[in-house]
């Protein structure tokens, strides 16, 4: 049986040790690694070692009983959870471990919001219980209140408080328990179903760094959990990491969800066909090549150029969707005496490891641009540019990535027809519901334009992001209708339909009330008492709105939302005047409307006459000679009706 478990925690909480006992106990290790001193097996990258965290989510494997376990150690700073998030999508079950000098931390809700979302069965593991002063009870009762209520003490195993807490969630058990007592076998079988239907989250404690209690939860991790990967059925995979190896080669990492890959088997994904040239175990930072690999397994493959972090291969169609998305954007700084498009070259690979980073070439201004979480992140880039490429990079300072949208229903018409081109477009641009970006609906009729020239006009409109016109920022959250259009049989060429479709984008949106949305916070806060008057002035400060304070013994939560732009720096300040004994949670809530939009919008100083990309202005002919219609005068003049 194969088992994929991930280990997830808030950063110091021990994970990293935590992951080298389990290494250690199963003899896939001889000597137990320390993140201090350097040498864990998992943490094998320099800068992991050098800073002392878990920035790449690395495997391990081992054996036990009967089955074959795939552990991924993952980053437990805020800066690096996509990586995280990326790791969760092809986790059997997960374990997260809390300290118990720090309880349940930020980060902690944030791993475990992620783990519901893609509904992972849970296992939590109280860490640092040897430290003086701390009452794992306290604990426990802390995940309860934060987390869910759901959770049960595995430390005794079957105790009468655990038969007890069993018994309350499921009544035919209960019943089956009154009326012919306690069954060993029938128990064990449902506690099991409950854990992986997500209905119990088990939860048991000890010492990582004193090797107390570990080998009691692998016992019991092996007990209550199982797999049923079927090696018969199509063959499907879903790609959860991208890296390239010492030669350069793309590494393609891959959750088998069915059936059996082979070497030198072809498989697709994105209209792609392409051959499995290798197959790699990976143990650490080494693998070994094997010649095939079967439902459950994770594997590396070489030979597929183009598959991206998320997307199904074989059977499965659809591409995993993201959470943890940056809302800030930094500039690369680079010599002069390094060619642009080397640096534009790394990062693209960079990219490619790493989707959220959202590397682009600003053509205007000559400039690569990141998206990132935080500095820490950017500190890191740094490095590994160094390390891999062997140039020095910085970065100036992380600006928020702000979007555009519209509040208004309006046509927008583009008409491209300099001489021997043509193509004309109409589409109808909707507000749409915040979060859902650009969608594309199609009435137009075949024999008002060709069903090629349809899907260039949808391929345009889908293939990058579109500026809006108070800042240039990204277009987002809205549907975008294809009404009409026009081609010419002899004169329409490559390019004209892009032309059409962007500056009909375009001369909508001059016409449409625009919007400017910034990103925000869903913020969780717990306080003593006489601290939350301060809190919520804070909240206050910052725009941000909250629900009514709850107590909570002699704590206060308060929920809400808070925009990024006046929070980003705000844990600093909480820890400090907190004196660390406060939680501050902050999830990425989306994008809503900015709350100081004309200071943005003087700070940006987007022209939107001057943007090289795009233009409402429409092209016609006469006379052997294009003309230019401004966009305020294009509709009228437009050839469709």
């Amino acid at each position: 049986m194969y088992k994929t478990i991930g280990i997830l925690a808030h950063v110091d909480a021990g994970k990293t040790t935590f992951s080298e006992q389990l290494l250690y106990h199963t003899q896939t290790i001889r000597k137990r690694g320390r993140v201090d001193h350097q040498d864990s097996f998992l943490d094998s990258h320099s800068i992991e070692k050098n800073r002392g965290i878990t920035i790449f989510a690395d495997q391990g494997i081992f054996t036990y009983h009967d089955s074959t376990y795939y552990i991924i150690d993952t980053p437990g700073h805020v800066d690096f959870s996509p990586e995280m998030e990326r790791a969760i999508q092809v986790m059997d079950y997960a374990i997260i471990i809390i300290s118990a000098v720090d309880g349940v931390e930020g980060h902690t809700e944030t791993v475990w919001q992620l783990l519901r979302k893609h509904q992972v069965p849970t296992f939590f593991f109280i860490n640092k219980t040897d430290y003086e002063g701390t009452n794992t009870a306290s604990i426990i009762a802390e995940i309860r209140s934060n987390l869910s209520e759901d959770v049960c003490d595995l430390t005794n195993s079957f105790n009468d408080a655990l038969i007890e807490f069993i018994a309350e969630r499921n009544e035919e058990l209960l019943e089956k328990y009154m009326d012919t007592g306690y069954d060993q076998d029938v128990w064990i079988r449902t506690f099991k179903r409950m854990i992986h239907e997500n209905k119990i989250f088990p939860c048991a404690n000890g010492s990582a760094l004193k090797d107390i209690g570990i080998l009691e939860f692998l016992d019991n991790l092996d007990m209550l959990t199982e797999t049923s990967y079927n090696p018969d059925n199509n063959f499907s995979a879903q790609v959860y990491k991208i890296r390239h190896d010492d030669s350069g080669n793309r590494v393609t990492f891959l959750k088998l969800v069915n059936g059996t890959l082979k070497v030198r088997d072809e498989v697709n994904y994105d209209e792609h066909t392409e051959k499995i040239t290798q197959i790699r175990l990976y143990n650490g930072n080494k693998f070994k090549p094997v010649d095939q690999a079967v439902a459950g397994e994770l594997v590396a493959v070489t030979g597929l150029t183009s598959a991206s972090i998320g997307v199904g291969i074989g059977a499965i169609n659809d591409r995993v969707a993201f959470d943890m998305i940056p809302t800030l954007k930094s500039k690369v700084i680079f010599e002069a005496s390094i060619h642009v498009k080397e640096v534009l070259r790394c990062f693209k690979l960079l990219d490619a490891e790493d989707p959220s980073l959202r590397v682009f070439w600003d053509e205007h201004f000559q400039e690569v641009h990141v998206h990132v979480m935080g500095v820490i992140q950017l500190e890191v880039l740094e490095q590994i540019v160094l390390e891999r490429f062997h140039f020095h990079v910085s970065f100036g300072e992380p600006r928020i990535l702000y979007k555009e949208t519209t509040d208004t229903t309006v046509k927008g018409y583009g008409h491209f027809e300099p001489l021997k081109h043509y193509a004309e477009v109409h589409l109808l641009i909707e507000p749409a519901k915040r979060g859902s970006g650009i969608s594309f609906e199609n009435v137009c009729h075949a024999n008002d334009l060709s069903i090629g020239n349809q899907n260039l006009v949808r391929h345009h409109l889908l293939e990058r992001d579109h500026h809006g016109l108070l800042t240039g920022s990204a277009l987002t959250d809205v549907k975008v209708t294809l009404l009409t259009g026009r081609g010419h049989n002899e004169h329409t060429s490559g390019g004209d339909f892009r032309e059409a479709t962007y500056r009909a984008l375009r001369q909508g949106l001059e016409k449409a009330q625009n919007i400017l949305l910034e990103p925000f916070y869903d913020f969780k806060i717990k306080v003593e008492m006489d601290l939350i008057g301060r809190v919520l002035s804070d909240i206050q400060q910052a725009h941000g709105t909250f629900e009514s304070p709850e107590n909570m013994g002699d704590k206060v939560i308060v929920k809400g939302r808070v925009p990024v732009a006046t929070f980003m720096n705000y844990s600093t300040i909480f820890s400090s005047f907190t004196h660390g004994k406060g939680t501050l949670s902050l999830l990425f809530g989306g994008y809503d409307r900015c709350h100081n939009i004309e200071e943005v919008i003087e700070k940006i100083g987007y022209n939107k006459e001057a943007d090289p990309e795009y233009t409402s202005t429409s092209i016609f002919c006469a006379k052997g000679k294009g003309y230019k219609v401004p966009w305020d005068e294009a509709e009228e003049a437009m050839h469709c009706i």
